[in-house]
């Protein structure tokens, strides 16, 4: 397991850049629902916590505690969610650039720095950021983004599938299960499936 750190951080920090953004995003390869992402500005006191890492490496149990010690400790941090519509209509890839800078936008104070998870951000300076390799496992900015939007993802999922019930949203969060799969096969697609993706294959 990777222990994200401050290095990138502190080493922009020293440079006179107090306000240093980790972005990240969950639900990028989901089959429904919508992609959500978060930014987090820590505050240059920030203390890691004992077990904190990316998201996807700890339990839920652990997510939502830090996700709220994360929102009360903060600088600040910004949410946003991009429907499915947006996806079927644009595609995954433009999704996530417009969620991306969208966090960017909101963010108040506004970033000196952004630390993005493995993709830059088209249509803003690239010397104002730069893009990480699992940065969810490097960076405890990233790795605060994840954990939050992750949280606030899968409340979401959780609370569709009392409109879905068919489809074990609130276990798979939209990903593609054999019960997923099997749910399609049977009862179709639903309102809030990602047309735009490639499932043909599930009806031989």
């Amino acid at each position: 397991m990777f222990f994200p750190n401050l290095t990138a951080e502190k080493n922009l920090w020293s440079k006179g850049l107090p306000n240093v953004v980790g972005i990240d995003e969950v639900g990028r390869g989901s089959w429904a629902g919508p992609l959500v992402a978060a930014g987090v500005i820590l505050p240059r006191n920030f203390k890691i916590p004992d077990g904190f890492g990316d998201s996807k490496q700890i339990s839920a149990k652990l997510r939502l505690e830090f996700s709220g010690l994360l929102k009360t400790t903060a600088v600040c941090y910004s949410i946003v969610e991009i429907r499915h519509t947006i996806i079927n209509k644009v595609g995954i890839g433009t999704a996530t650039q417009i969620a991306f800078r969208k966090i960017v936008k909101q963010l108040n104070p506004p970033a000196d720095f952004i630390l993005v998870d493995a993709f830059h951000i088209k249509y803003l300076p690239q010397s104002k950021q730069a893009a990480i390799k699992h940065g969810d496992q490097i960076s405890a900015s990233i790795a605060a983004a994840s954990i939050i939007a992750k949280v606030y993802r899968d409340k979401l999922m959780k609370n569709l599938s009392t409109k879905y019930p068919a489809y074990g949203f609130q276990s798979n969060k939209g990903y593609g299960t054999k019960m997923h799969q099997g749910a399609i096969q049977k009862y179709g697609f639903c309102n809030i499936h990602r047309t735009s993706y490639n499932l043909n294959y599930l009806f031989p």
